[in-house]
């Protein structure tokens, strides 16, 4: 009842924020600067999508916009801050995919759905690689599981710390093939990257965008993508249900959250502009060779029953029995 409520509000004022002048727009925020606030250090996942939107949400509320990383608590550093926040539309959350895998193992400062308002998808995607070391004696996921079973305890992999995707995926990786996977937190998932590449780990999981130019400079081993299917752009790539683990699909996501009851006129408002960025040519052409790209039905309702569905996959995967 109070959901369909919500989302009439947020119809009709959809309707007004089609017509609404940049001077009516900026009074919205009280002519204050809005902060898009990033779980993870500058240059990562979710913070070059967050900078690519700034400048053209500025131009168009007519107010600053600026970015505050606040890096810590495998994002939950962030998440607790935004949720806090004064509900008026001045201060959002770039959220991304650790803020659904986080509740399946730790204790959370928030709750991810009654504590916020999905503001809308800025882009979905990438998928996960699977990459290791080239000097470790393993090419495909099958000789890692045989390495992993010979050698118990001794593969290290590196994730972006406890809850997150990448961190997720190691542990359904163990779990599924009955190995014994050391997960190294590191404070984002380009740096677990560079530890791969320096050998302090054995492999990881990273975000495409990422692994794409390590395994073209063979600094990396790519050895299998959690994408359902093999992407067209890196078709030699098997994907991790072609290797036998019909489960392991794994897809990262960048969006805005503004605190709970933010006025439905401040979402709508900040819905609409997101939309009209995210689908413009030169944001798609920036973002597609990382794999990422935005969605078509991209309301708040649409974004929220995106993250309570992700929150429930990733909740059967950890209850999922070991293969």
């Amino acid at each position: 009842m109070m959901r369909g409520l919500r989302s009439a509000m947020i119809g009709a004022a959809f309707a007004a924020a089609a017509h609404t002048p940049v001077g009516a727009q900026a009074d919205l925020f009280a002519g204050r600067p809005i902060t898009l606030v990033v779980s993870y250090p500058a240059g990562g996942l979710s913070d070059l999508p967050a900078r690519a939107l700034a400048p053209e949400l500025q131009m168009r509320l007519g107010v600053p916009v600026v970015i505050e990383n606040r890096v810590g608590g495998s994002g939950m550093v962030a998440g607790a801050y935004v949720a806090r926040a004064e509900p008026s539309g001045n201060t959002l959350l770039v959220t991304s995919s650790a803020n659904v895998t986080n509740p399946q193992g730790m204790a959370m400062p928030y709750d991810v759905v009654a504590d916020f308002a999905p503001v809308g998808m800025i882009l979905e995607g990438p998928a996960l690689i699977l990459i290791s070391n080239p000097t470790k004696p393993y090419k495909s996921v099958a000789e890692l599981i045989a390495y992993g079973k010979a050698n118990p305890g001794k593969l290290s992999f590196g994730s972006s710390g406890a809850g997150t995707v990448n961190a997720l995926a190691i542990a359904q990786l163990g779990a599924e093939a009955g190995i014994d996977i050391v997960d190294v937190p590191y404070r984002g998932i380009t740096q677990a990257g560079i530890a791969v590449v320096a050998g302090e780990i054995d492999g990881a999981f990273v975000f495409q965008g990422a692994a794409m130019p390590l395994v073209a400079d063979n600094k990396v081993r790519g050895l299998a993508s959690t994408a359902q299917k093999r992407d067209p752009g890196w078709p030699e790539l098997p994907t991790m249900v072609e290797s036998g683990f019909p489960k392991f699909v794994h897809q990262g996501f960048v969006g805005l959250v503004a605190p709970a009851k933010t006025p439905p006129a401040v979402v709508a408002l900040l819905n609409k502009h997101v939309n009209e960025i995210v689908r413009t040519e030169s944001f798609r052409a920036r973002f597609a060779p990382s794999g990422m790209h935005p969605v078509e039905s991209n309301s708040p309702a649409d974004f929220g029953a995106y993250i309570r569905r992700e929150l429930d996959r990733n909740r059967d995967r950890t209850e999922s029995p070991k293969k």
